[in-house]
Parts: C-alpha cells; structure tokens; sequence
C-alpha cells in the first residue's frame, strides 16, 4: 500500500482523505504505545540491577528511536513521499535493532513497528518487512539467553498476524467506505437530473395545458365573433353608419384571432414547432442504441389538424415508442398515421415480448411521468377518442388510438346569430 493511501502511522499522505476522529485517536494510541513501550525497556534497564554504563546505553538508545521516531511524525517530507517514509523506517528500524541489541525488552517495540511497515510501504514490501522484524524479535530473544518456550515463537508471530489482519481489515473497511460514497454521490446526481427531468417535463405539460386553454376557448370565442360580425355586416344596408364601427370590430377581432393561433403555436411542444405532425413522428423513428428499428407511414390524404389531436398523438406515440424500448425488446417497430374521412388513427405496432393487458395497472405509478397505458386512454377521452391495446406473452403489442374530426365550421348565413 503507497503512502497515498489513508494510515495510522504518523506518516499518513497529506493527499489522503481528511482523518475522522476515530483515525486521529488511532494514531495517538500509536504514538502512546511506542513511547510507553520505550520507556518500559529504558525504566527496566534502570531498575533492573543492570550495570550503570549498560543501562545508560539502552536509555541512550531508546531516546535515539523516540527521536527518530518524532522526527518523521514532523516531516512533511515523510508524509508526502514513499521513498522519503522508506528512508524513515530504515532509520527507525536501525535505531530499534540497536535498542534489541542492548536490551531483549526492545522487542516489544516490534508490534507499533508492525503498523507502520504496512502502512508506509506496499503491500509487497510491508508483508516481507514485518516477517524480518518478528525474527529480529525472536533472535534477540534467543541471543539474550532468556528463556525460550512456545510464547517466544508465537508472541512475535501472533503480533505480526494480527497487525496484518487489522491493516487489510481496515483497508476494506476504506474501499467499502469509498464505495458508499461514491454511490451516494451517484445517487445524488442522479436524483437531481430526474427532478430536472420532472421539471421539464412539467413545463412542458404546462405549454400543452395552456395551449389547448387558449384552443378550446380563446380561440373559439374569438372565431365565433368574428363570423356574427361578418354576419352583422352582410346584413346592414351599406350606408348605415353602424357598418364602419362592426368592421373595426370584425378586423379586431380576426388579428386577436390570428393572435391566439400564435400563442397555441408558440405553446406546442417543440417537436411541433418546425413541422407537421407527420414530419414529427417521423422523426422519433430515428433508431435508439439497442432499441428496435422503427418505420413511419402515412395513409389517408393528410389533413390539418387542431393542436390538441397533434399533442395527444405526439405524446402517445412517444409514450408507446418509450414502453417498447424500456420494456418490449422488440426487433422491429411500425407507426402508422391514418387519415380517414371522419376520423384519425395512430397505430404503434411491435414484435416484443408482448403481456398481458388486463394484469396492466390501472393508474400509472409515481414517478413512471404518466407515460402509461392509463395516461393514453386519458388523452384519447379528453378529445373524444378511444385507445385500444391487444398484446400477448410472446406476440408483440399493438396500440392504436382513434380521435374523431372535429366538423368544420358551417358557413354563416348572412343574418346568423345577429338579434332582431
């Protein structure tokens, strides 16, 4: 492991994450360890009968490893670069192995050392580092003619492995954490591009809503002025004085009216703003990665239809177009535009998987935008239409939606609508 990487030796890269509480108590407990265990050999050799001259060296020695020790918890150099932490526990190493030499209690300094090779070196070198400081341990043991039993061979041993686990536990403990993070952050983004999405898709809900406001009332409102002024003015004598105020108020009227139509255009949704409703289909045909190829037809002799039936059938298609790629995995797709003589069809038709439509939901649910079987039959009514889907397992499904046209206008007779 680099030095890059999150540790809790007194090295620890500066580039790392910033430490939590639970990391800064570890490295204290690692500073605490060390020096107490130093001081325990130093305080032994001092009391324990030993010669004085032989004493002053083990506290000479174990003031040397502090030093050392204290030197790279300073350096900024050791905690940025692996080459400079490398060079650190050499010397630190170099410093204990003359403590070992003067007193076996400086084995006990082993197992801080154990953290710090495996925290400051890569994994590569860490593991082997810690083999030969366990049998540094050991031999000093044995050199120092006390008495050898099992625990001489296991206590090195058992230390080591136990830094080892802790090292590699903790590392996953770090990867797994970082893991979190990064899904949570995933998380985070993209549940801010959905509310983008729900936003825009509300607008646009809102400019079909209003545009068909504007349609179905406005715009009526303002025809139908429009045709009893026209009446009004057929119907008068041409000297009557009268004439000239009903034709500013006609010619009012259809630039209010011409107004209105610009609005309900400006309101369309965007894929309707540089085209026929044919040419907009057409162009959601255009094939999607790993999506069926669609094809796009027209029967009939196409008519100019209100903006409401070209939004309802817009959005249908794209609503059924979206369900056969999300969930049909079809090969193929057709849509057909038909234009009959008292009606229009939109038929989607594809070769997918195909369900069963009576275990269909009944009302689309949140967060699905409403682009469901329910929401189709729901536009379809609201224009006088019906929408019909036959599907089966294994057979593809058909959708096809059929909206009635509206009657034209009759011409108005010359005294249509004028009071007597």
């Amino acid at each position: 492991m680099s030095a890059a990487t999150p540790a809790l030796g007194p090295a620890a890269s500066a580039d790392a994450l910033t430490f939590t509480p639970v990391l800064r108590a570890l490295r204290i407990c690692l500073h605490a360890l060390l020096a107490g265990l130093l001081a325990l050999a130093a305080v032994k050799a001092v009391a324990g009968g030993q010669g004085g001259a032989h004493a002053y060296a083990v506290v000479a020695a174990a003031l040397v490893m502090a030093a050392v020790y204290a030197a790279g918890t300073l350096s900024p150099a050791v905690s940025r670069s692996q080459r400079a932490a490398a060079l650190w526990l050499a010397a630190l190493g170099a410093a204990w192995l003359a403590l070992l030499a003067l007193s076996p209690d400086g084995l006990w300094a082993a197992f801080p050392l154990y953290f710090l090779q495996l925290h400051l070196l890569p994994m590569r070198w860490g593991l082997p580092a810690v083999a030969v400081t366990a049998t540094a341990a050991i031999t000093s043991f044995v050199l120092h003619g006390q008495p050898v039993s099992p625990g001489t061979f296991i206590g090195p041993l058992l230390g080591g492995a136990v830094a080892v686990a802790t090292v590699l536990g903790y590392q996953a403990l770090y990867r797994e954490s970082e893991r979190r993070r990064e899904l949570i952050d995933e998380l985070l983004s993209t549940r801010a591009e959905l509310a983008e999405a729900e936003r825009a898709a509300g607008t646009l809900a809102e400019r079909e809503r209003l545009a068909r406001e504007i349609h179905d009332t406005l715009a009526q409102g303002l025809s139908s002025i429009q045709l009893l002024l026209r009446a009004a003015e057929r119907a008068l004598p041409g000297e009557d004085p009268a004439l000239t105020h009903i034709r500013r108020a006609r010619e009012a009227a259809q630039d209010n009216l011409a107004e209105a139509r610009r609005f309900v255009r400006a309101l369309s949704p965007p894929d309707l703003e540089h085209g026929s409703l044919a040419g907009a289909l057409e162009r959601l045909c255009t094939p999607a990665p790993g999506g069926p190829a669609v094809q796009f037809s027209v029967s009939g002799s196409p008519v100019e239809l209100p903006t409401p039936y070209e939004v309802a059938l817009l959005r249908i298609a794209q609503s059924a177009l979206a369900n056969t790629v999300r969930h049909a995995g079809a090969e193929r797709a057709e849509i057909t535009l038909s234009f009959m003589e008292t009606s229009v069809s939109l038929d989607i038709v594809d070769d997918g998987a195909g369900f069963e439509p009576r275990q269909v939901r009944r009302r689309p649910a949140a967060g699905d935008g409403g682009f469901g079987l329910p929401a189709m039959r729901s536009r379809a009514r609201s224009l006088g239409g019906t929408l019909s889907v036959e599907s089966a397992p294994g057979q593809g499904t058909a959708v096809a939606i059929t909206l009635p046209l509206p009657l034209p206008s009759p011409s108005p007779s010359p005294t249509a609508g004028v009071p007597t």
